[in-house]
């Protein structure tokens, strides 16, 4: 074999030798990308874990943001409803309602004094259903913010007023006035008695921030087309019941009907101050 054939053969050999341990480098380092992912996969998933559980909380205490505190009064199932009216009433409006939603002030200012009306004569009891749907749709928390001084006010045993109070000071839905605390306690200022330290503090706490989270989730449990939804006695009427559309006269009618034959509630529900 000549001189020039053997060294051929060994650079051969030698590029042969620097390849394989090139690709034993190219390996130990794809090695070791691949226990380093795994490790951080753990921990990633460890941490995931970790925050789930932090938030999951139970009924009754709620996330470790917001604890599930129902004011007082509150009934039904898991204490979401907030009561008015007599609570033996033969029948039962359910209405589901944002305190930023135009339409639903659009419902308080066309069926209000109906609906006291029913209240009062004891054909009916109203159950209220907080939601903060458009804090979701627009942004901001003054649904949030609202319901909350709202169920500040039912412990105070003043929430139809402070209610009524809410919508006809409602502002556009874009505006999310409602999220100041200090708007809505200047409102309670309307309301005979409610504009307490106790309400204060309530309000700016956010007391009740977690039992008026919980009460729109199952809002959206419900599935429910939008706000606000109506039901009396369990049946849709908002806006028609059946064919017929929903009108004063026509909510009295329904009424009437349901009760037929069925006397008058006389309890009263709202707690005490």
């Amino acid at each position: 074999m000549s001189e020039k054939n053997r060294d051929a053969k060994r650079a051969a050999r030698e590029r042969l030798i620097e390849e394989r341990q090139k690709q034993k480098a190219r390996d130990k380092r794809r090695r070791g990308l691949i226990v380093g992912g795994a490790v951080v996969g753990v921990l990633a998933l460890a941490a995931a874990i970790g925050v789930v559980a932090a938030d999951s909380g139970d009924d009754s205490g709620g996330t470790t943001a917001h604890a599930v505190l129902p004011p007082q009064g509150a009934t039904g199932k898991d204490s979401l409803a907030i009561p008015v009216g007599a609570s033996d009433a033969p029948s039962t409006l359910t209405v589901w309602e944002d305190f930023r939603c135009p339409a639903c002030d659009q419902f308080e200012t066309d069926f209000r004094s109906t609906i006291h009306e029913l209240e009062k004569s004891g054909q009916v009891k109203v159950e209220y259903h907080l939601v903060t749907l458009i804090d979701g749709n627009m942004g901001g928390s003054g649904s949030l913010r609202a319901a909350n001084a709202a169920a500040c006010a039912q412990s105070a045993g003043k929430f139809p007023a402070y209610h009524d109070v809410l919508y006809e000071n409602q502002p556009e839905e874009t505006d999310d006035a409602f999220a100041k605390n200090s708007r809505l306690i200047e409102l309670a200022g309307r309301v005979p008695g409610l504009k307490t330290a106790a309400f204060t503090s309530c309000v700016n706490e956010g007391k009740h921030d977690g039992w008026v989270e919980k009460s729109n989730a199952a809002f959206q449990q419900g599935k429910f087309s939008g706000t606000p939804t109506v039901q009396l006695n369990g049946e849709p009427i908002y806006p028609k019941k059946g064919n017929e559309q929903i009108t004063p006269a026509h909510l009295k009618k329904w009424v009437t009907e349901a009760n037929k034959g069925k006397k008058p509630g006389t309890r009263s529900p709202s707690p005490s101050a």
